[in-house]
């Protein structure tokens, strides 16, 4: 119901993913709605994150595919060339047309939008371009930023916010870091046509990600040409004409056209006007929330990456609709389950996950099963590839219930989406091999593997 002491029921601050579906899905219940933005609709996903992303990385593919098709019987007249520039405005012109989507969604549905960065000035009220908006509640869904750390020369660093626009292709590109932007954009330049390195100051890259499939995924991308520099950091950067020289804490020292730091994302709280209200954080800076998304002062709420959660898009879409039917319903909403939440890297090959990984399946549940397939998918055995493909299995050996599924080979996010359903219903292993497969397929793997390779 309308609160007409205020100018609006609910003002939401960041037009990304989550803040537009919580605009959206509020304004539906009847509550009017703003939404306050200064860069982009679509968040960083549209803009500068996932949708892009993808897009690159589906060019950085057919390079592999071009001489695969080989074995098959295909000839190219020619060598195959790359033009960045053509990829890039088109990038440009797609990312315009969600951009007007989500104008549209957001007109659509009766939710104004207000151009500008808005600031918290109180409890109930908002400041935008020198203009002070009134709201019952309101919705701090910023997201997070590039984080770039502290060494000579950081200033040559590009962030995920600007790789994408190049004005020209680097022969000679590297990035810093070892979460799953950085393995991503590895592989992408490498596919290219890059001579591509990523350092990182981990043994291994994908902390937190099931240890086999890190180790699979480094040994895959090795193999395609990534070079991979483990346990070293950057020391420092110097600008040497249009190269970079880049001097890495173990001595080694690298010259590259780009340098990428991938090293993580922060919230993107910065003159929001938050810290005037003493709203609490939580130890890593992101804002605390209780499970109706409300911070310390309850009619300030905050949903998606600047809350601490999985840094995912599904994440806050879920999040924008429980919050939604929490605030604005008469409906008992309990909170929102973030178990089994699946998950892809699109590094090449890709990364699709599920539920635990065996170290977190052997601390929970101490007796289990690993179930695992590695080998050479059948597309090429005439392609002539030696890629291969890893599928895994998690059973938990008292209940039979499979707490984990992770995969590392082609489309592996389009098939553990499948299988996440599996495991979110709580399916046992019995049930997935009671399952017939569909053949030839590499997926009918996770229904046909019957001897455990561990327990």
């Amino acid at each position: 119901m309308a609160d007409y002491e205020y100018d609006y029921d609910l003002f939401v601050i960041g037009a990304g993913s989550g803040g537009v579906r919580a605009a959206r899905t509020a304004a539906a219940t009847g509550a009017r709605v703003a939404v306050a933005e200064d860069r982009y609709l679509g968040g960083t996903c549209v803009n500068v994150g996932c949708v892009p992303k993808k897009l690159y990385s589906y060019a950085a593919h057919f390079h592999e595919a071009f001489e695969d098709s080989a074995g098959f019987g295909w000839e190219l007249s020619q060598s195959p060339r790359f033009d960045w520039a053509t990829l890039r405005d088109n990038k440009v012109a797609e990312i315009k047309r969600l951009n007007g989507i989500y104008a549209r969604l957001l007109d659509g549905a009766g939710v104004q939008l207000i151009n500008g960065r808005a600031k918290v000035v109180d409890a109930h009220s908002v400041e935008v371009a020198g203009r002070t908006y009134s709201a019952a509640k309101i919705l701090v869904a910023v997201g997070g930023w590039p984080w770039v750390p502290d060494f000579p020369g950081r200033e040559h660093a590009l962030s995920s916010n600007e790789i994408f626009d190049l004005e020209t292709f680097p022969r000679r590109f590297l990035v810093l870091g070892g979460g799953y932007i950085a393995v991503e954009f590895a592989s992408i330049f490498n596919g290219l046509g890059s001579e591509s390195h990523l350092v990182y100051r981990g043994e291994l890259f994908l902390r937190g990600f099931d240890h086999e499939v890190r180790e699979f995924t480094r040994d895959e991308m090795m193999k395609k040409g990534v070079n991979l520099h483990f346990e070293t950091t950057i020391e420092a950067v110097e600008k040497q004409g249009d190269a970079l020289k880049v001097t890495l804490t173990n001595g080694e020292t690298l010259e590259v056209d780009a340098l990428l730091a991938a090293t993580g994302r922060r919230p993107h709280l910065h003159g929001l006007g938050l810290d005037q209200l003493d709203v609490e954080l939580n130890p890593d800076g992101t804002l605390k929330v209780n499970e109706r998304f409300e911070t310390s002062v309850p009619s300030i709420l905050a949903l998606g990456d600047v809350t601490g959660a999985p840094e995912l898009t599904p994440v806050a879409l879920a999040e924008a609709m429980h919050m939604s039917r929490q605030h604005f319903s008469d409906e008992q909403v309990p909170a929102l389950d973030y178990q089994n939440i699946a998950t892809a890297v699109f590094c090449h090959p890709n990364i699709g996950t599920v539920g635990l990984s065996e170290e977190a399946a052997r601390a929970e549940y101490g007796a289990i099963r690993v179930y695992t397939a590695d080998f050479r998918p059948m597309k090429h055995t005439l392609s002539g590839s030696d890629e291969r493909c890893l599928m895994k299995l998690i059973v938990d050996d008292t209940s039979d219930r499979v707490v984990g599924a992770h995969m590392v080979g082609e489309e592996a996010g389009e098939l553990i989406q499948g299988i996440a359903i599996a495991v979110k219903a709580g399916l046992t292993k019995a049930d997935f091999d009671a399952t017939v497969g569909i053949h030839p397929t590499g997926a009918e793997e996770f229904v046909t593997m019957r001897t455990p390779t561990r327990t």
